[in-house]
């Protein structure tokens, strides 16, 4: 998560829910203000974990749960948030 604000805003993030928090298994490195949500729903998950990496398997490995959309590329944070796990990943 270097260089990367606390908080952070990303505009149109893709909203899902699960059937339970992965927390348990992962080390979370962010997570989901619910409250944030403009329009707001009634519907909330709650736990909301967003991007996570699991230590329980030898590989380098992290989740990014903020879905696919290109004009994520145009948001100051999403753009770290993408680079440096390419970078920890190749070992550098």
């Amino acid at each position: 998560m270097n260089g990367i604000a606390s908080p952070f805003e990303i505009q149109g993030e893709e909203w899902y829910t699960y059937d339970k928090s992965p927390r348990p298994n992962v080390r979370v490195l962010a997570s989901v203000n619910e409250n944030t949500y403009n329009p707001s729903t009634a519907l909330k998950m709650g736990d909301h974990p967003a991007i996570w990496t699991n230590e329980h398997f030898k590989a380098r490995n992290v989740y990014i749960f903020m879905g696919h959309h290109g004009e994520l590329f145009q948001n100051k944070s999403f753009t770290p948030i993408f680079h440096n796990p390419i970078i920890w990943a190749a070992g550098r």
